[in-house]
């Protein structure tokens, strides 16, 4: 089937991450503005500058068999938990071909991670250097390999319409499910499992990002050191975890009866072209991206009423974007409800588009917008940008069609931003 007009909808989704072990438990402690940042325990953590980070809610192996488990890196494992979540919330009770509803020759998956098997590489590489040669694990390679996740994704599923894996830094998860979007759309699958997965939590990436002065050093207050739009913000705080769409056709749906969640309605990407880590300070390769969207597909910015932020708790990132906001939307900025749940899950890297997808797919199925924690005093520009939503989590207009956008970017100056209607 060729097409470039197929519409494309959520009928599935799934997520682990440090507020919960599902989607549902995430859902739940993003709208009670419930923070999943803590102190790091790990002896290892005692001499970093950051001693805090947002690790994940439920270990996976409280799901996943420890044979199994020990085959796969950590992103991995938080990539098949969410993705087999998805799938069965989807409506699949099995893989394609043993499930009829779904041919595998018309599924794919699409599962993105911003560094891949870094904990696999970083540890067995200690084996080598204290045990020696022989000791080093068999699975070494298919464990760091970034696409990992992707393909035991796809072996869970059963996929064979295309397996891939976009690396775009903390664009990846995002630029994933918009690469999914366009198999649908282009008629290369009827069904794609896509998101993004991340496990960084280890010494040396938060040595490094520490060293960088991204990260915030608010050892002493945890749950208040993810504090986007606040005067007083310092950088982000690492995440881990997955978030995982499951993404159809609206015939193939239809055809077996699906409960559909929202619209996919497409994605805008750009990319700034200004530098290797630092935001381009007017936003201006964030506005080409939302310009590209709106260029790109049927939607009426006036259905646009809410926002899951990037937002990563950065002095500079987190301007750059409202004023890209403000400069395309005018006006009606406005009126659209600005949410930043990194405030509450902390930074997921490669898996915060995958993660924030969920919770935008979310917010438009329940019409309610969750809150940004931990704005205390909220930065003039980022006030006279954009409406954030503070404190409490806000209902969204209950009457007619609504769509909301998700937006991530990324240290190389990718910008991505995907849209979601309600339907």
């Amino acid at each position: 089937m060729s097409s470039t007009n197929r519409t494309v909808v959520v009928t599935g989704i799934g997520a682990t991450t440090p507020l919960g072990g599902d989607a549902a438990s995430t859902w739940e402690g993003l709208i009670a503005g419930k923070s999943g940042v803590g102190p790091l325990e790990q002896e290892w953590a005692a001499e970093q500058a950051v001693r805090i980070a947002a690790q994940i809610a439920v270990e996976p192996s409280e799901v996943i068999p420890r044979p199994q488990g020990r085959r796969l890196d950590r992103s991995a494992q938080f990539a098949l938990i969410a993705a087999k979540e998805a799938w069965a919330d989807a409506g699949f009770t099995a893989k394609a071909g043993e499930d009829a509803s779904v041919d595998p020759d018309r599924l794919g998956a699409v599962i993105a991670s911003g560094i891949g098997g870094v904990t696999t590489l970083l540890d067995q590489y200690d084996v080598l250097k204290e045990k020696g040669v022989r000791r080093v694990s068999p699975h070494t390679v298919p464990m760091l390999m970034p696409n990992g996740p992707s393909a035991n994704v796809g072996l869970a599923v059963g996929a064979r319409a295309g397996v891939h894996t976009p690396v775009s830094a903390c664009a990846s998860g995002a630029e994933a499910i918009g690469y999914a979007i366009e198999m649908i759309r282009t008629g290369r699958a009827d069904v794609v499992v896509a998101g993004g997965t991340e496990a960084a939590i280890h010494p040396l990436p938060i040595a490094a990002f520490g060293n960088m002065m991204a990260m915030s050093k608010n050892n002493d207050d945890p749950q208040g050191a993810s504090r986007p739009y606040d005067v007083d913000r310092d950088g982000f705080v690492l995440g881990e975890g997955a978030g995982v769409l499951v993404l159809e056709s609206a015939e193939h749906a239809a055809k077996r009866g699906a409960r559909v969640y929202a619209e996919a309605v497409g994605q805008g990407i750009s990319a700034d072209g200004h530098d290797i880590v630092q935001p381009e300070p007017e936003g201006r390769g964030i506005s080409h991206a939302l310009h590209n969207l709106l260029d790109n597909s049927d939607l009426d910015p006036a259905e646009i009423v809410h926002v899951n932020a990037h937002a990563t708790s950065t002095p500079a990132g987190d301007i750059a974007e409202l004023k890209a906001l403000r400069k395309v939307f005018g006006d009606h900025a406005d009126h659209i409800a600005v949410s930043a749940t990194k405030s509450m899950t902390g930074h997921l890297l490669g898996g915060a588009g995958g993660v924030e997808s969920v919770a935008t797919v979310l917010a438009l199925y329940n019409r309610v917008a969750p809150p940004t924690i931990n704005v205390q005093n909220i930065d003039p520009e980022a006030e006279a940008n954009a409406d954030v939503v503070r404190g409490e989590a806000r209902k969204l207009r209950a009457e007619g069609r609504i769509a909301a956008l998700n937006d991530s970017f990324g240290f190389g100056g990718h910008n991505v931003v995907l849209a979601f209607r309600t339907v």
